[in-house]
Order: structure tokens, then C-alpha cells, then sequence
């Protein structure tokens, strides 16, 4: 960490020297910096073992391209158990919504009436019970038992009426949307399985460069696990670090030259940002002349032939072309 503030203080250091002397010999404003590219982690949505690696390092992919598959053997077993409790849900709604069948409201008459003859007979035995009782023809246990009978007749013929009352009803609000609730629950754990499932297949999201596969076929990594590590982009941007005071002649979309260490020609290329934070300490908390060793990070994307072939990390220097404060 102490490392690499040191390397970039020695950056902004050197871009503020470059860039006041530019100034002073009212030259165009320069600065230097590194080359970088828009890094893109790609993780693991499971702890699969990886079954097929698609693409290989240094590799140009476009977006959408898959580059590495999971097994799905397992999330295949839970999304087709999660489609059946779905459909099973999906048919009680139905089922309620149709409401009972006209063969079971027949079925539960004739049950009504069946229980309603014999609370009937019941009824009949419990008085003849009674009646021998009061003449000693018959024990008081007999007399129990046969009210015992008229009571379970009674209550058997009560719950069939209210079977029967309940069909005749149908489904009550209340109850569907309980199974609309339940529908939904399962639906809802299906589709989240699939995603998981369809992200197995690790894809580019955007076109690039496959800069780095930390694992080989057949490792199982973690999930969150970084499995492809993506270069994005056509074309790597230069970062640079611009003083403080010659910050408000640095144009965002202006036009700019990069001269990367190594390479014989600059390139062409615009500002497509320059940072509205400091890259140190706060404005706020300094005086006036501290502001003034203040840098703020700016990047510019390179435009041209050969860009896209660029290694990160290229030492570089820029010369802003559209310069607002020039000749003055």
C-alpha cells in the first residue's frame, strides 16, 4: 500500500513538474500517467466444478460469449422439483376457481342423506331406549348406548350438511388468494433457480480482451469466486494526474496526443474524464498553497490503429491538444 502511493505521488509529481513548465514556456499542457483498461471480474454464481473452458487467454471475445460452463447437473434435479411444486400449485388455483364438481356435490347429498337417515334411526333407538328403561325392561348402560349412538349420528349428519353448504358456496376470497400466494412463491423460486442455473455459463457482458482464467477445467471454485478476468473495451484509456492549478484547462471530450513508452508514433485520443475529487487530501482541508500540489485523475481514451494491442501498466505522457488557456 505505502508502495504504491509513493508510485503514484511520484506520478503526480512528475505530471505537476511537466505540466507548470508547459505553462511557463506557454507549450501545451502535458502530463504523464500509465496505461490501463476497464477490468471486468467475472465470479461464480455456484459451487460447481467447471466442466467446459470456451475461450483462452488473449483472447478477443464479443458480448454475450460464453466463456466457461459449470456442471448444471444439480441445479438441473432442483429447477425440475421446483417446476413440479410450480404445476402443483398452478392446479389447486385452478381447482378452486373452478369450483367443485357437479359428480362430488352428488356424492355429498347422497352422503347427507345417508347420515341424516341414520341420525333419524338413531333418534328412534335412543326413545325406545328410554321407553324400556322407565318400564325396568331395559339398564341404564343401554340407554347410554343408545344415546351415545343418536349423538355420533347427530354429529356425523351436522358435518355433512356443512360439506354440502361449503360446495354449494364455492371458494371463498380469502382462500384464493392463499393459492395465489402459494402460485406465486413457487414461481418465483423456479425463475430464481433458473437464473443461477443459466448463469453457470459465464459470459462476456461486454466486448474485449480475456485478460486472465484463474481456474482450469475441472476446479470447483466458491461462489463469488473470480473465474475470468475481462480486459473491456476496444481500446485501452490513458490515466494521468493533472495539478490543481491547471485543472480548468483540461476539456472533458477535448482532443489529446499519448506517447506510450516503446512505441515509435503517439496516438491520437479524447478526455473522456477528468475527476472532480482530488486524488489526496480534500480541498477543503488545505490552504491555498497547498491546493496547488493537489492532482486530480484523468483519463483519456486512445483512439487509432495498434490501440487495442496495448499491454496495461505501459508508462505513458499526454499532451492536451485542446488546451482552453493556451497563448494566454
Amino acid at each position: 500500500m505505502i508502495r504504491s502511493c509513493w508510485s503514484t505521488g511520484k506520478i503526480a509529481m512528475a505530471a505537476l513538474t511537466a505540466a507548470l513548465s508547459a505553462c511557463t514556456n506557454n507549450a501545451p499542457l502535458q502530463a504523464v500517467g500509465l496505461l490501463e483498461w476497464d477490468r471486468i471480474e467475472l465470479k461464480a454464481e455456484a459451487a460447481e466444478p467447471i466442466v467446459e473452458v470456451l475461450v483462452h487467454e488473449g483472447d478477443r471475445v464479443t458480448a454475450g460469449q460464453a466463456l466457461v460452463r459449470q456442471d448444471p447437473e444439480r441445479l438441473e434435479a432442483q429447477r425440475d422439483e421446483a417446476r413440479a411444486a410450480r404445476d402443483q400449485a398452478a392446479a389447486r388455483l385452478a381447482e378452486l376457481k373452478r369450483g367443485p364438481r357437479a359428480e362430488r356435490i352428488d356424492a355429498q347429498r347422497a352422503e347427507l342423506a345417508g347420515a341424516e337417515s341414520l341420525a333419524t334411526t338413531a333418534q328412534k333407538e335412543l326413545a325406545r331406549a328410554e321407553s324400556l328403561l322407565a318400564k325396568q325392561l331395559a339398564t341404564p348402560e343401554a340407554r347410554d348406548d343408545a344415546r351415545s349412538k343418536r349423538d355420533q349420528a347427530v354429529a356425523a349428519r351436522d358435518a355433512a350438511r356443512a360439506a354440502l353448504a361449503e360446495m354449494l358456496t364455492g371458494t371463498t376470497p380469502e382462500e384464493l388468494a392463499q393459492a395465489q400466494a402459494a402460485l406465486a412463491q413457487a414461481e418465483a423460486g423456479l425463475n430464481k433457480i433458473q437464473i443461477t442455473l443459466e448463469r453457470l455459463t459465464v459470459r462476456a457482458p461486454r466486448a474485449g480482451r480475456l485478460d486472465n482464467l484463474p481456474f482450469k477445467l475441472g476446479d470447483r471454485p466458491e461462489p463469488g469466486a473470480v473465474v475470468a478476468v475481462l480486459l473491456a473495451g476496444n481500446a485501452p484509456y490513458a490515466r494521468v494526474y493533472v495539478p490543481e492549478p491547471l485543472k480548468a484547462r483540461v476539456i472533458q471530450g477535448g482532443r489529446a496526443r499519448v506517447w506510450v513508452d516503446g512505441m515509435d508514433r503517439p496516438f491520437e485520443g479524447r478526455v473522456r474524464m477528468t475527476s472532480a475529487d482530488a486524488a489526496f487530501t480534500p480541498y477543503y482541508s488545505l490552504t491555498e498553497r497547498d491546493r496547488s500540489r493537489l492532482s486530480y485523475p484523468t483519463e483519456i481514451t486512445l483512439e487509432g490503429e495498434g490501440a487495442a494491442k496495448l499491454p496495461a501498466g505501459a508508462p505513458l505522457r499526454v499532451e492536451f491538444l485542446d488546451d482552453t488557456a493556451r497563448g494566454s
